[in-house]
């Protein structure tokens, strides 16, 4: 049948008036398995039990394809089943509501119909009631019935592989992978009689990227994000008070937009080395380390009162006599966790006698995973695709560079960073000059959020940025399930393609 010679296609609910029409239609579709079809007390069973579940695709009124379907615990099957075993003998009883897979147990398409996409329309279905319904995926047996053309000479995982490859065409497989679903194993002596397949299936699997493992809590994790990034200042500051109290103004007014993270930039209380200025570097900034755990207190204290997670940019901090670059993500639930500069700079090292850190993590937040990289670290890939690993959605990055050629540095590689990590970056650095800091003269910052580079998203990759070395608050929403919906259906798959079989990034 040619598209031109349609007048109307419908996707419909199964009724039982359809049974008799659907059996005539299966008997037809599966012509080597003559008593494939189900009997009329079977699909009232089926409408009763899961009537969502089960549809019918007409062409002109006239039933072309179908779509059944149960909700089953997967854990009872997912080892090994038969399709006796799945579908209960045929009674349906397997189905549950409070299982987590949907399970596919007919699909077909009439052979007069195909050509014409109906399969696919059949699938989008399944998997459009899959994300409505919080299942974790799908997943169903599926036949191989071009298999016992080459059963003598390979085996059925050989035969899959042969499918991968495009040695060996199989319509139905090679099908149902374009429709994003992957082998998972070989089910043997899956259908009983289905000899084209050698009573072999391939269990095919399709997971919900959206699912949200139910929680008792009284909470949800976001999917649009807010981040508040402060483009911070520098100017001079009487005493640690007045410096926090130019920190709670900025706290104030990304939380009164509602905003779920308020970034500051690295070392963003140098300032306070100005009392200081009468000593080396080295020992003013370890004078300026004595701060460190009031102002993360004092932080804390803010993340609770004002309801948001306030990653703290950087501080220098000693710990066991060594000089450290660190920072801080205080959530507004009250828990508090430490991150570290991996990499630090020539002049760092040079000038104060900093040493480099070795912690490396992701932080779990009520707004999904993210990752905190400082400043220099930001242009080194493997961490960054560590963290990638892990599970990370957004990528902060608190900078100070004194230079348009070192913010140049920075903004490029956090950029590639969203890009080929699949992530959002959000980068924040200060504004101004401390004329009386030794080691501290001039900053130079533009601070913006990164996106990938695919159709969801600006064409740019840049979400939003702020006015080049001016002091002000930068707002942006970032949508965390467009970062899922990139992973399975960009046009190009960065985290995916990797060819871990050649290279790999692993930690020590």
């Amino acid at each position: 049948m040619q598209p031109n010679d349609i007048e109307n296609i419908k996707l419909e609910f199964l009724n039982i008036n359809d049974a008799n029409e659907l059996k005539e239609a299966m008997i037809m579709a599966y012509e080597s398995m003559p008593d494939a079809y189900w009997k009329e007390s079977q699909i009232k069973s089926l409408i009763e039990k899961f009537p969502e579940g089960q549809i019918v695709i007409k062409v002109d009124g006239e039933i072309a394809g179908s779509a059944l379907s149960i909700i089953v615990d997967y854990e009872q099957f997912a080892h090994h089943h038969t399709y006796h075993e799945i579908t209960g003998e045929y009674t349906f009883n397997t189905h549950t509501n409070s299982g987590d897979i949907l399970y596919g147990i007919d699909v077909f398409v009439k052979e007069e119909y195909r050509g014409l996409r109906l399969g696919r329309r059949l699938y989008d279905y399944r998997k459009e009631l899959c994300e409505k319904l919080n299942l974790k995926g799908i997943a169903f047996g599926g036949r191989i019935p071009n298999y016992h053309k080459y059963s003598d000479d390979i085996s059925p995982k050989e035969y899959i592989q042969k499918v991968k490859r495009k040695e060996i065409q199989d319509p139905v497989l090679n099908f149902q992978m374009s429709n994003d679903f992957h082998p998972s194993k070989i089910l043997k002596g899956y259908l009983r009689g289905d000899k084209e397949s050698g009573e072999y299936a391939v269990l095919l699997e399709w997971d919900n990227i959206y699912y949200q493992r139910p929680s008792k809590k009284a909470t949800t994790k976001k999917t649009i994000v807010r981040l508040g990034l402060i483009q911070w200042q520098m100017r001079p500051y009487k005493n640690l008070e007045e410096l926090m109290q130019q920190a709670e103004y900025f706290v104030d007014a990304v939380s009164g937009y509602r905003s779920d993270f308020a970034l500051f930039p690295e070392f963003f209380n140098a300032p306070l080395m100005a009392e200081n200025n009468h000593l080396s570097e080295a020992a003013a900034i370890r004078e300026l380390a004595k701060h460190t755990e009031n102002i993360v207190h004092r932080f804390s204290e803010l993340s609770i009162s004002y309801n948001i997670n306030i990653i703290t940019g950087s501080m220098p901090e000693m710990k066991d006599g060594s000089l450290y670059n660190v920072g801080y993500l205080c959530r507004r639930d009250g828990t508090i966790d430490r991150f570290e500069k991996i990499h630090v700079t020539p002049d760092e090292e040079k000038v104060w006698g900093m040493q480099g850190g070795k912690s490396l993590k992701t932080f779990d937040t009520d707004c999904g995973k993210i990752g905190i990289l400082i400043c220099y670290d930001s242009e080194f890939p493997e961490l960054s695709r560590l963290l990638a690993d892990d599970g990370m959605d957004i990528l902060f990055v608190p900078f100070l560079t004194d230079t348009q050629h070192g913010y140049s540095r920075v903004r490029h590689c956090s950029h590639a960073r969203a890009i080929e990590n699949e992530c959002y970056v959000a980068i924040a650095g200060s504004v101004g000059n401390l004329p009386n800091v030794h080691n501290m003269d001039i900053q130079y910052a533009q601070s913006a959020v990164f996106t990938p580079s695919d159709f969801a998203f600006p064409p740019n990759g840049i979400k939003s940025e702020a006015i080049s070395n001016s002091e002000m608050i930068l707002i942006a929403d970032v949508d965390i399930d467009l970062l899922r919906e990139l992973n399975q259906f960009g046009s190009v798959k960065n985290l995916k393609d990797r060819r871990k079989d050649i290279y790999d990034v692993v930690r020590k």
